[in-house]
C-alpha cells in the first residue's frame, strides 16, 4: 500500500507538470499565432505571390472606400456646405473682371502649396515604405535653384517658365547672391513640404489615442511594438529598443519641447512619438503645434541650409575637381560631371526662339530612372500594404469565430 501511495504522489506530480506545461503553452500560444500570422502576412507581396496580393489589394481598396464613404455620409451636412462653397468657384472664374488677376494668382499659390503639402504627406504618412520627397524633388528643386542663383547672379527668375523651368531673367543682376537670398526663394515650398510631413505624423497619433480611450485591443502592429516595449523597459539590453525607450522618455515628460526636439532634427523614430502623445493623452494641438514648428521652420531650415551650401558655386566647382584627381578613373568620371554643369548653365541662358539647348548627358538619364524605379517600389509597397491589411481582417475574423 505503501508502494501504491509513494506511485499516486508521483502520478499526481507527473500530472501536476503537465497542467503546468500545458498552461505554460495555452499562455505563450496566442503570441506564438500572431507571430506565425504576422509571417504569414509579410509573406504576401507581388514577388511571391501576385494573383493573391492584387486580389487582396483591390478587396481592401473596396473596404477602404466603403468605410470613407459611410464617414462622409455621416457628416452630410459638412459635406452639403462645402459643395456649396465649391460651386461658387466656377461662377467666379465665368464671370469677366478685375478680380481674374487675383483668381489666377490665388490658384497658382494654391495649387504649388498643395503640391509640396501633398509630397510632404506622401514622405511621411507611412503608405507602404514611404516616399522620399525631399531627396527625390524638394533636394533637386532647392540645388538647381542655388545652381541658377549663382550662375544668374539673380533670383529673380521669369514667371513663366518659372518654377518648371529656371531661365536666367535678362535684365542685369543687383547685387551679390547670399544664403539668405537663396533661402527666401525656395522657402514657401520647403516650409510647405515640412508643413505636410507634420500632417502625415498625424495617423499615429489619432490610432493610438482612438485606442487608449476605448480601451480596444490595439489593431496596429506598430502599437502593439510599442505596448510590449514599455513591459519591457526594465530589461531592455539592444540598441533600437534603447533609443525607442529614450524618444518615449523624453516626449513623455519634456512634454512640448520634447516633441518639438525630436521633431526638429531628422529622426527616424518620430512616429514612435507620435503613439507615445497618444497614448499618454497629449493634447492635440501640444502635440501638432510643436511637429509644424519642428518640421516645417526648425527642421526645414537646417535641411535647405544644408543643400545650399553643398551646391554652392565654389563648393560644387571644388568636387567636380576633387573627381578629377581620383587616381585611374577619376578624369572619365569627372568629364559626365563637367558636360552636366555645362548643359545646365545652356539651359539657364536659353531663350524661347533660340534653338534647342545641348541635350542631357547620362547622369541626367540616370536620376531620372532612378526616380522612377523609387516611385514605382513604392506604389508596390502600396499594393503589398492593402493586401496584408485585408489578410489581416481575414486572420482577425477566424480567431474571433474561433474564441465564440
Amino acid at each position: 500500500m505503501a508502494e501504491n501511495g509513494v506511485d499516486g504522489e508521483r502520478a499526481q506530480q507527473r500530472a501536476g507538470t503537465r497542467d503546468k506545461q500545458n498552461g505554460n503553452v495555452t499562455d505563450s500560444s496566442p503570441r506564438e499565432r500572431r507571430q506565425q500570422d504576422r509571417e504569414e502576412r509579410l509573406s504576401l507581396v507581388l514577388w511571391k505571390r501576385p494573383v493573391q496580393t492584387l486580389q487582396y489589394s483591390f478587396l481592401e481598396t473596396l473596404i477602404t472606400l466603403k468605410e470613407w464613404t459611410l464617414k462622409l455620409w455621416n457628416r452630410r451636412r459638412i459635406v452639403f456646405l462645402l459643395s456649396v462653397l465649391l460651386s461658387i468657384l466656377p461662377m467666379a472664374y465665368s464671370v469677366e473682371g478685375a478680380h481674374q488677376t487675383y483668381i489666377q494668382y490665388i490658384e497658382k499659390k494654391f495649387l504649388w502649396c498643395a503640391y509640396w503639402v501633398g509630397l510632404g504627406i506622401l514622405s511621411s504618412v507611412g503608405l507602404g515604405t514611404g516616399l522620399h520627397t525631399f531627396l527625390l524633388y524638394l533636394g533637386p528643386h532647392i540645388a538647381s535653384v542655388t545652381l541658377a542663383a549663382y550662375e544668374c547672379g539673380s533670383v529673380n527668375f521669369p514667371e513663366p517658365p518659372y518654377p518648371d523651368q529656371i531661365v536666367c531673367p535678362s535684365e542685369a543682376a543687383q547685387g551679390a547672391i547670399t544664403l539668405w537670398t537663396i533661402m527666401s526663394k525656395v522657402r514657401l515650398e520647403a516650409c510647405m513640404w515640412g508643413a505636410g510631413t507634420a500632417i502625415g505624423e498625424l495617423p499615429p497619433y489619432f490610432m493610438a489615442r482612438a485606442a487608449r480611450l476605448s480601451g480596444a485591443e490595439p489593431d496596429d502592429e506598430d502599437y502593439e511594438e510599442f505596448e510590449e516595449m514599455l513591459g519591457q523597459a526594465e530589461t531592455a539590453q539592444d540598441f533600437v529598443t534603447r533609443a525607442k525607450l529614450a524618444v518615449q522618455n523624453m516626449v513623455q515628460r519634456v512634454g512640448f519641447f520634447g516633441i518639438l526636439g525630436c521633431a526638429s532634427i531628422p529622426n527616424p523614430l518620430f512616429d514612435l512619438a507620435g503613439i507615445t502623445c497618444g497614448h499618454f493623452l497629449v493634447p492635440f494641438w501640444t502635440f501638432f503645434g510643436a511637429t509644424l514648428i519642428g518640421k516645417a521652420i526648425i527642421k526645414m531650415h537646417i535641411q535647405k541650409l544644408f543643400v545650399i551650401i553643398t551646391f554652392s558655386k565654389h563648393i560644387v566647382e571644388q568636387m567636380v575637381s576633387l573627381l578629377g584627381a581620383i587616381p585611374g578613373f577619376g578624369p572619365s568620371l569627372q568629364k559626365p560631371f563637367q558636360e552636366y554643369l555645362e548643359a545646365q548653365r545652356l539651359k539657364l541662358h536659353h531663350r524661347a526662339g533660340e534653338g534647342t539647348p545641348a541635350g542631357e548627358n547620362w547622369l541626367s538619364w540616370v536620376f531620372e530612372k532612378v526616380v522612377l524605379i523609387m516611385v514605382c517600389y513604392f506604389i508596390i509597397s502600396i499594393i503589398n500594404s492593402m493586401a496584408q491589411s485585408y489578410a489581416k481582417r481575414i486572420q482577425k475574423k477566424s480567431c474571433d469565430e474561433k474564441t465564440k
